[in-house]
């Protein structure tokens, strides 16, 4: 069941005076990954397929990453008013593919699939907070609000599956950690790289991963600062098996904040350099 809805939001509070161009070009590759929520719904659900409640959790995960897409989507049109959102994410649909026809967990198992879930969720839930900490235009701060709450919602709906799974797989904690952080580098992949062509770049220039990801993380990675990352690690832990608050998760944490800021200044010179 949603939380809210599209028509929840004062869109007439739109103040073009207040928008960031960075912002918009993420917000344009954001609300295409999350429009796809439909495809992945498709695969959870034949990996689930033995399990109905799951598949019904799924399936209305998926009407609130589309109603996610539809928002950002519909912000960025306002943003840009000269973009389609249609069109940029035919475009995106017609060139990225996910594994649809899998039978089984691409991560090994079913406790491995909802880490991975978890590892997005947690990712999602900060990235958004980020933005509407960053921003200073009313109707998006109140979108991505909207959005972190219900990112934040998704990682517990799949702990609390991870933790029945678990329980029957008994996959353990240096097993659980490789996941989680296979499924965190897994977030400079083409997923995000080509929804940043799709959205930002005309169809006659050709995709190249290493210009879009440094166009999409260069711009992303600037945005956050050490408190998202703190509760992100928090979250990770958690999903892991390990424990979320205390010495190690704040060791964790302020490397991780590290290497996202080594990073982010390796890619912002790379997209400026293009």
């Amino acid at each position: 069941m949603k939380h809210w809805r599209l028509e929840d939001v004062a869109w007439d509070q739109f103040d073009p005076s207040k928008v960031d161009q960075d912002i918009v070009k993420l917000v344009k590759a954001a609300a295409m990954v999350e429009r796809n929520g439909t495809d992945y719904a498709v695969y959870l659900n034949r990996v689930f397929r033995a399990d109905p409640a799951f598949c019904e959790a799924s399936d209305n995960w998926a009407v609130e990453e589309v109603q996610h897409g539809d928002a950002l989507g519909k912000w960025a049109e306002l943003a840009d008013p000269g973009w389609s959102f249609a069109d940029a994410f035919q475009r995106y649909r017609d060139g990225y593919k996910l594994p649809l026809d899998a039978m089984a967990s691409v991560r090994g198992s079913k406790t491995g699939e909802l880490i991975a879930r978890c590892m997005v969720e947690t990712g999602t839930s900060s990235y958004y907070t980020a933005l509407a900490d960053a921003t200073d235009e009313p109707v998006l701060e109140h979108v991505c609000r909207l959005i972190a709450a219900d990112e934040y919602r998704h990682f517990k709906l799949f702990y609390d599956h991870m933790r029945r799974y678990l329980a029957r797989e008994k996959i353990g904690v240096l097993r659980r950690l490789k996941i989680a952080a296979g499924r965190i580098t897994e977030s400079e992949d083409d997923e995000l790289a080509y929804a940043f062509h799709c959205g930002n770049e005309p169809p006659d220039i050709a995709y190249v991963h290493e210009r879009c990801i440094a166009g999409y993380m260069g711009r992303a990675m600037g945005f956050y600062r050490f408190p998202h990352i703190d509760r992100s690690m928090g979250m990770i832990m958690k999903s892991v098996g390990l424990p979320p608050r205390g010495r190690l998760s704040s060791m964790a944490a302020k490397l991780f904040w590290s290497i996202l800021q080594r990073r982010q200044r390796k890619y912002a010179a790379e997209y400026v350099a293009i």
